[in-house]
């Protein structure tokens, strides 16, 4: 009887040479041409992978019989062959769910085996499969020296390997590799979490961080993304409206696109009884496909987040969402604080506009047609890939409202020479020019008490520069070409074209085709050449005139 015969020499057990191995599939075999088996992700309740590398056909027959029955946390066995250590090679490289090797030590070479140890751990870089070595000649490969030199999880001589031993080692192999993938879906987890809080934090609006949270979390459960993320009560950034209406923050999958409207009037009936159930609650939902994320900010303010998983969610799962709602809730507190910030920004500028119009009752439409078509060339200049050096996100998010601030400079002009329906003497215009460095002044003055860019620091550009041409031409400072603020030089030539296009006390409007005329004329001469080409772009597309 030769050692692989002695494989279970117990009472319980009968080598038979006949020994059905229909449990075990076979890899590709040598010399046959065969492919290896395909790669498989290792799902809660399927089967357990192992593979048995041996080049005794009887090994494999008899390992198939003794693990046909076994299970473990409600999985099955599923055994894998390979009959030489380059046909597990193969295997290995196709496939990332096996979880335990029973591996012979000489087949081709006598040390077959222990390269294939270095292989997987070192050339694959598979930390979490379970070796377990199996060997016919203990002399061949002492276990002292074995156990020390590779990266194995148990040796085993094949004469002490009876049926119920196998079953013990196997069991034991199958409890530290599912640890082993807890504690590394438990890292990865926590890594998107990291990940996550990073990329909420840039966000600058509640609607955006609230879809960025959906997100986030559907790659931390990865899980496809469908759901939505509503405040409790009332519309978004409002006040006492509708106390006890949900409102719908954000959404992604099939609710995407439906921000800030009711959430009965755009969800399933389901849906509502689940994020209803959440708040009346005060607490996470979990369901066999679906759960509720419920968040309270620091603040008391209440979300609730949620989320189609297709599943039912495991432990650790629940877990990392506790992690991951931790993180949130504070984002969700500090982007309402932003946002009220922002808004306090935005009744400054408002409020000095309204100045500048209590002493010029013709800036009023003027300004607002300013604003949109501000921003419009602003969006327009990026994603066409013009100076997207200048302007990111907080650009387009200023410059509108900033560009409502161009003439806030002429509350230092007198009611005479700026309500005069004639036209103005050099002196007079001497006077009235002066409005655009005083404007700078003024909102210079003021955007010091805010760090970083702010409506009143672009608008402070704005005001300063909007008079100064492209030629070096221009007033207070005779600023040329680039010397002259981005947001200014958009902001000259679409106050020029509706001043032009619009009525005023001392002129009738100019048509829109003389207009554009004299716009392409200056390109080049009093305006940036390149924001002369956009605004005609946006100019167009939006039917913008006289």
């Amino acid at each position: 009887m030769n050692d692989d015969e002695m494989l279970f020499d117990d009472e319980d057990f009968l080598v038979d040479d006949d020994a059905p191995a229909a449990a075990s599939e076979s890899g590709s075999r040598p010399g046959t041409g065969g492919a290896a088996l395909p790669a498989a992700a290792a799902l809660p309740g399927d089967a357990w992978v192992v593979l048995v590398v041996d080049d005794e056909p009887e090994v494999h027959a008899v390992t198939a019989m003794v693990l046909s029955d076994v299970r473990f946390k409600g999985r099955s066995v599923r055994l894998l062959s390979a009959h030489s250590a380059r046909e597990a090679r193969e295997i290995l490289a196709a496939r990332r769910d096996i979880a335990v090797v029973l591996l012979d030590v000489v087949m081709e070479t006598d040390d077959a085996g222990l390269q294939l140890v270095r292989h997987i751990r070192g050339d694959l870089g598979n930390r979490a499969v379970r070796i377990i070595l199996r060997t016919g000649q203990p002399g061949q490969a002492p276990e002292r020296d074995v156990i020390l030199a590779y990266d194995i999880n148990d040796y085993k001589a094949k004469t002490e390997l009876t049926s119920q031993k196998l079953f013990t080692t196997l069991v034991a192999a199958l409890r530290s590799y599912e640890d082993i993938l807890a504690l590394e879906m438990s890292r990865q987890g926590l890594r998107k979490i990291i990940d996550a809080s990073s990329s909420l934090l840039q966000a600058r609006s509640m609607t955006l961080f609230a879809s960025g949270v959906l997100t986030q979390l559907s790659a931390v459960l990865g899980t496809p993304v469908s759901g939505i993320v509503c405040a409790q009560r009332g519309r978004p950034g409002s006040r006492g409206e509708a106390a006890e209406e949900v409102f719908i923050l954000a959404g992604a999958g099939v609710y995407e696109g439906v921000a800030d409207r009711p959430l009965a009037e755009h969800a399933d009936d389901p849906v509502v009884a689940a994020i209803a159930e959440a708040l009346a609650a005060k607490a996470h939902v979990y369901r066999d496909d679906h759960m509720v994320l419920y968040i309270n900010t620091p603040n008391g303010r209440e979300v609730v987040a949620y989320l189609q998983t297709g599943r039912t969610l495991t432990a650790l799962d629940e877990q990392l969402v506790e992690v991951f709602c931790g993180k949130v809730s504070v984002g969700f507190d500090n982007l309402y604080l932003y946002e009220q910030l922002r808004r306090a920004h935005q009744a400054t500028v408002v409020a000095l506009a309204d100045l500048a119009e209590h002493k010029d009752t013709d800036t009023g439409e003027h300004v607002l047609r300013v604003e949109r078509m501000t921003e419009a060339v602003a969006r327009r200049l990026r994603s066409d890939g013009i100076y997207t050096d200048q302007i990111d996100d907080l650009f387009i998010e200023q410059v509108g409202m900033a560009s409502i601030l161009h003439d806030v400079g002429k509350v230092s002009v007198p009611d005479a020479i700026l309500q005069k329906p004639g036209k103005l003497t050099p002196e007079e215009w001497l006077v009235m020019r002066e409005h655009a460095a005083a404007g700078g002044t003024i909102l210079k003055r003021a955007a010091r008490l805010v760090d970083g860019s702010s409506y009143l620091s672009l608008g402070a550009d704005i005001a300063s520069g909007h008079h100064e041409r492209w030629d070096g031409g221009g007033y207070p400072l005779g600023l040329k070409g680039q010397e002259i603020p981005l947001a200014a030089r958009i902001v000259a030539v679409v106050d020029v074209f509706d001043a032009l296009t619009s009525a005023r006390p001392y002129k009738d409007p100019w048509p829109r085709d003389l207009a554009i005329e004299y716009l392409r004329d200056q390109s080049g001469k009093q305006f940036d050449p390149q924001v002369v080409e956009t605004f005609l772009t946006v100019l167009d597309a939006v039917g913008q005139g006289g």
